[in-house]
């Protein structure tokens, strides 16, 4: 080849980006029986067993539960995973692993009642749903998260198109257990977010009964 031409190859190449570095990942103490934590090691990610009051692997605010397909099913039908999913939401960013292929087990659930299931955690209760393979996809899974540069992202989510009296809704609707018909009513009675940011806890409470207590807490936060 001339090397004219080499020279420009070389200098088209682009350098690159030095791996990010692993986060500290904690396991729960519970998971030294399977082989991810050992496959972490491998990836040299950071790891620190302890004793997790909820899921399997924390990274900063990223919460894991880690199961395999047969322990899904079990929990699933034991009703011991609902407790689990519910305890996962306190972590701002939830994620289910199931591990293994579901052909490989031998389960007796309705089919469409899995489908539901897994539908549910999704839609309902908000959390992604990773599947892998193995303990190996799963640590490779497992320290790609632990390697993720964080990004900023704004909490002013805006709609195209909407009205005026549709820009209060949305407003008022990013508040919990508040949808449109309540933010709705709201807006009735009090016409203005102004006046509802400065109504009293009982006057809220006319419209919101037991969620009053929750509104009124979040607008009078010091952030």
């Amino acid at each position: 080849m001339n090397p004219g031409i080499q020279d420009i190859f070389k200098k088209s190449l682009k350098k690159e980006k030095p791996e990010q570095k692993a986060k500290l990942v904690l396991v729960d103490y519970r998971e030294k029986n399977s082989l991810v934590p050992s496959e972490l090691m491998a990836l040299k990610t950071p790891i620190e067993f302890k004793e997790l009051k909820v899921a399997d692997y924390v990274i900063e605010d990223i919460a894991i539960e880690r199961k395999t397909f047969s322990d899904f099913i079990s929990s699933m039908v034991n009703k011991r995973l609902l407790r689990q999913l519910q305890d996962l939401q306190q972590y701002p960013k939830p994620l289910i692993i199931i591990e293994g292929n579901q052909r490989d087990f031998d389960f007796n659930i309705n089919p469409n009642a899995l489908k539901g299931f897994l539908l549910s955690i999704s839609l309902s209760y908000k959390i992604p749903i990773i599947f892998t393979e193995n303990p190996i996809e799963t640590a490779e899974y497992i320290n790609l998260i632990s390697r993720k540069k964080p990004t900023s992202m704004s909490l002013n989510i805006s709609k195209k198109n909407l009205t005026k009296n549709q820009q209060l809704q949305f407003i008022l609707e990013s508040f919990p257990k508040i949808g449109p018909k309540t933010s709705e009513k709201l807006l009735s009675h009090f016409k203005t977010i102004k006046q509802i940011t400065n109504a009293s806890k009982e006057e809220l409470k006319t419209i919101l009964g037991k969620k009053s207590e929750e509104i009124y807490e979040i607008i009078n936060r010091t952030f």
